[in-house]
């Protein structure tokens, strides 16, 4: 299936990828190569600092969760988007076995999704916090930098994947604060990751 792309060029799907992984898609200019960057082997963050972020995020998204009524968790959206639950269900469903399957190389899929109550859907959450924080130590400093194949058919670098769990649930969690302004409910400062 071939795609229409950027100025009108036609490019595989494969090739799209390429350009999107080599060209800043705010501004589509070519990214700066390491060779051009003078500080490019700076380390900005360390595996602790990298968890720690993510743990924050993690904290203001319970936050989230505890104040989304518990009748509107899985049967609320706008616009046919996905209910919070099931975006929070979603978050969950990756955090845990993303690291694990960068720790081993083996890949749970956890496909249980399923609408449930919001106190359950926190002690899921809190289990999930405490196993990323006994897990993520047990990754090799080398293994971010690996390509590595996550649940058998996403490859990138490992750091690259771990931050794209991060990233998904900062998306979604945006979506979250959207449906509750709209019922009227003022969300948790998301600047405030204590």
């Amino acid at each position: 299936m071939w795609l229409t792309a950027i100025g009108g060029k036609e490019r595989a799907p494969a090739s799209l990828a390429m350009y999107f992984a080599t060209h800043d898609p705010c501004s589509m200019t070519p990214m700066l190569s390491e060779s051009t960057v003078p500080n490019a082997n700076a380390v900005v963050l360390t595996s602790e600092q990298l968890l720690n972020h993510w743990q924050g995020h993690r904290r203001v998204t319970r936050r989230l969760i505890e104040i989304y009524p518990d009748d509107k968790l899985f049967t609320y959206s706008l616009g046919g988007m996905r209910t919070f639950g099931e975006l929070a269900m979603e978050i969950l469903t990756m955090g845990v076995p993303m690291v694990k399957g960068t720790i081993s190389g083996e890949w749970e899929n956890v496909s249980d999704r399923s609408a449930r109550p919001r106190a359950e859907m926190l002690r899921l959450w809190d289990e999930a916090t405490k196993q990323l924080d006994e897990l993520w130590p047990q990754i090799p400093a080398a293994r971010f930098q690996e390509t590595i194949k996550a649940f058998g058919q996403y490859d990138g670098k490992a750091y690259d994947l771990l931050m794209y769990v991060i990233d998904n649930e900062i998306h979604h969690r945006g979506q979250g604060y959207v449906y509750l302004r709209t019922l009227g409910i003022e969300p948790p400062p998301f600047y405030d990751r204590s």
